[in-house]
């Protein structure tokens, strides 16, 4: 879903210079009283990461969920989001050997809809799974509209017609082609995605209103589930609920999880083509906290974001609300937590990390056995600690984050703060909700950036632990 608004080019730079961050700084009322104004980088005394910035070309490239992928020849291969009413989405890839950047497609072209009239494809928000030689993906929207203060699909202006919902798409990695499976139910967009590659079914949930369905590749065929979470982020009071931003696949099976914000894990079954609760576990643990479902300030019980690990066959997830690493042994089934991944500084503080609903850059590592996790850190404004997500989430303040690089070795049980990214100019990369890691170790995210007094989202690289 789209973030809320941004800073503005013109008080981003002012705003940035006057964050107070330093690892060395603790949580206490006590130091209040330090005033810590970090100009740039080069000032701060932790652990620090210095992140490259690359230009796509795109100067209306805007805050991008997931969107990313690794190719198996080594690219890397993302989407920079449009909310603009007349330019969609653009897909693009760049080589690490040569350090190119490519453009690759307009997903609005992708899906049929150039030149229609009506409110374009804006963003991708699901991550590329690769499968025969293609990246298979979904579109959403990006055009949305405010409603008595909620966030609404977008209303077409004179002239346009509506969002006509978004699509299940691949991109052939020889031949460079798009093709097209068809719109999701309710002409809705595509929030979630992921795909049993081994017998290509791929699997969805829509936004607003948080409906599962499936699209057999050797049939042709789209099966409508229904909505799963009452009335999804579509519905007021009562009847609202986040969408789950993960599904997780258990590729030896082909079975399909996802969650609620009750706690409710639900599974999709191979076997009877079905969606049924899984009995005896779900996600409503102590060590996440106590949420209302119907709230939309935050993700309640739900996970934020997985991966299936096909070392052990378990499914890795993080919270988001607590930033509590779990596993899930689908067999047993069993949830263990393992570690809270938070960064350092928020541990210190005792405090939830900035965004409420958590981070979704969470991946596992070409090693197969090092979790990486990009989440935030409090912000210190003159010395003083902003009060967490209320005040983050607001103001001036709006996306400001102290972001860090956090592995967790999975075998060893061993969690590493590997310290705060910055890029080369000393600006802290804002908006962080994506991720892939190169065959190499180098960790890929599309954050904002801001050079010559102007603001866009673009990809940026940095080393991780595996790399240096």
């Amino acid at each position: 879903m789209k973030a809320p608004n941004s800073l503005t080019p013109s008080n981003s730079i002012n705003i940035l210079a006057a964050l107070a961050l330093s690892a060395g700084v603790a949580c206490g009322a006590e130091q209040a009283a330090q005033k810590l104004v970090v100009p740039d980088g080069k000032a701060y005394a932790g652990k620090k990461i210095t992140a490259k910035v690359y230009n796509s070309g795109f100067a209306l490239g805007h805050d991008s969920y997931n969107a990313m992928g690794t190719g198996s020849d080594g690219r890397i291969y993302y989407v920079l989001s449009s909310e603009n009413i007349d330019q969609g989405a653009k897909m693009f890839c760049l080589d690490p050997k040569t350090q190119q950047v490519k453009e690759l497609g307009d997903l609005t072209e992708a899906c049929g809809e150039k030149g229609s009239k009506a409110i374009p494809q804006g963003k991708s928000h699901v991550n590329f799974v690769e499968a025969n030689g293609k990246l298979y993906f979904a579109t959403h929207v990006g055009v949305y509209s405010i409603v008595e203060g909620k966030e609404t699909m977008g209303i077409p202006p004179a002239g346009y017609k509506s969002y006509p919902g978004g699509h299940m798409l691949s991109y052939d990695l020889k031949t460079g082609k798009f093709e097209d499976y068809g719109i999701a139910p309710g002409r809705e967009g595509v929030l979630t995605f992921n795909m049993d590659t081994k017998r290509g079914r791929m699997f969805a949930l829509t936004w607003p209103s948080g409906i599962f369905y499936r699209y057999n590749l050797a049939t042709k065929d789209q099966k409508d589930f229904g909505r799963m979470c009452a009335k999804g982020e579509d519905g007021v009071g009562a009847d609202y609920r986040t969408v789950c931003r993960s599904i997780a696949v258990n590729q030896e099976d082909g079975s399909a999880y996802f969650t609620t914000s009750e706690g409710t894990i639900l599974r999709y079954d191979p076997a009877t083509d079905t969606v049924a609760p899984v009995q005896g576990e779900d996600m409503k643990k102590d060590y996440f906290g106590l949420y209302d479902p119907t709230n939309p300030g935050h993700m309640g019980y739900n996970w934020r974001q997985t991966f299936w690990r096909p070392g052990d066959k378990f499914i890795y997830g993080v919270h988001g609300n607590s930033g509590y690493l779990f596993r899930f042994e689908p067999g047993v089934p069993r949830i263990e937590v393992l570690d809270r991944i938070t960064s350092e500084p928020s541990k210190r503080c005792g405090m939830f990390d900035q965004f409420s609903y958590g981070y979704l850059g969470f991946a596992l590592g070409p090693d197969g056995k090092t979790a990486h996790y990009l989440t935030g850190g409090p912000i210190y404004v003159d010395g003083k600690r902003l009060a967490g997500k209320s005040k983050t989430a607001m103001g001036e303040a709006k996306g400001l984050e102290d972001l860090h690089l956090v592995t967790y070795d999975i075998p060893a049980g061993k969690y590493t703060d590997n310290g705060a990214v910055f890029y080369e100019n000393g600006q802290r990369p804002l908006y962080v909700n994506a991720i892939t890691i190169g065959k190499d170790g180098t960790v890929y995210t599309l954050p904002r950036i801001t050079e010559n007094g102007k603001t866009r989202s673009d990809l940026v690289a940095f080393p991780g632990p595996l790399k240096r």
